[in-house]
């Protein structure tokens, strides 16, 4: 696997061989065609190579990606975790909500899976398992991350801390499930091939990192909350901030200096 720059900020990831060359064009693109499009397999590269074409600056850019049987096995990993539904008679399931509260609230006890208790966190009602059908098992596995690696950031953000909050805020953990939910949406990993700069982008990161997508998930966390603070936004308008998170988070994977997810530059305010 090796890194290059074409064409000035264009990423180009792929593997070399000894009768590989590199057409400096991208075929089947001209000044008509439209800002985000799909290059097709080149032939000139290898069998399952996928390429990306997008516009910025008045010119074509591409990433290129060949996936090694790592990066496969990584995504395909991904992609399951991404369709397990959660199912509240799984006692791993059972387990995992169990340690989703005891990392949020090490000292207090739990009563039971149905509770009013999970109102303080941030759930809709009694039973927060109604609230994981819009992202599945891996809201809950992405909030238990967040809760155990960056647990400063998480706690702050649970108790609202810091900066002038609004009258009416956001439910903490319904905003992680939605939060989910956009990053799902927003590197459409079930697509055959990648169709953004942005998914490719985060194919690389995965690569180096195999727990890309729950770190780009805190972060997008703190930079929701971040947004919502300088907004000085009400309930009402969450969507909206979830809106300007998302745009960017791919702001800051376009930049040509970030290839791995340390390198975003919200990284910096996770701790």
């Amino acid at each position: 696997m090796s890194v290059v720059r074409t064409q000035g900020s264009c990423l180009a990831i792929r593997t070399l061989s000894p009768s590989s060359s590199i057409n400096p064009r991208c075929s089947g693109h001209d000044s008509a065609s439209s800002d985000d499009a799909t290059c097709g397999t080149p032939t000139w590269i290898g069998k399952s190579l996928t390429c990306v074409c997008f516009k910025r600056k008045g010119h074509y850019e591409r990433i290129c990606i060949n996936l090694t049987p790592q990066q496969e096995e990584r995504l395909n990993r991904l992609k399951h975790r991404m369709k397990v539904y959660f199912d509240a008679s799984r006692p791993d399931h059972q387990e995992a909500l169990r340690a989703l509260w005891s990392a949020t609230y090490p000292n207090q006890e739990l009563h039971g899976l149905i509770s009013d208790q999970w109102k303080e966190m941030g759930w809709q009602g009694r039973d927060p398992s109604t609230d994981f059908r819009g992202a599945g098992f891996i809201s809950l596995e992405n909030l238990l991350f967040f809760g155990k690696t960056f647990t400063i950031s998480f706690q702050r953000l649970l108790k609202k801390q810091g900066g002038k909050r609004a009258a009416w805020e956001y439910p903490f953990a319904v905003a992680g499930v939605n939060i989910t939910f956009m990053i799902m949406q927003m590197l459409d990993l079930e697509a055959l091939k990648p169709t953004t700069f942005v998914r490719s982008v985060f194919l690389q990161m995965l690569s180096e990192n195999e727990w890309a997508f729950d770190l780009l998930y805190c972060m997008a966390f703190v930079v929701m909350d971040k947004q919502w603070l300088e907004r000085n936004a009400t309930y009402m308008e969450f969507n909206d901030v979830l809106k300007s998170t998302r745009a960017q988070l791919e702001r800051e994977l376009l930049m040509d200096d970030v290839l791995r997810i340390e390198d975003m530059p919200s990284y910096d305010l996770l701790s």
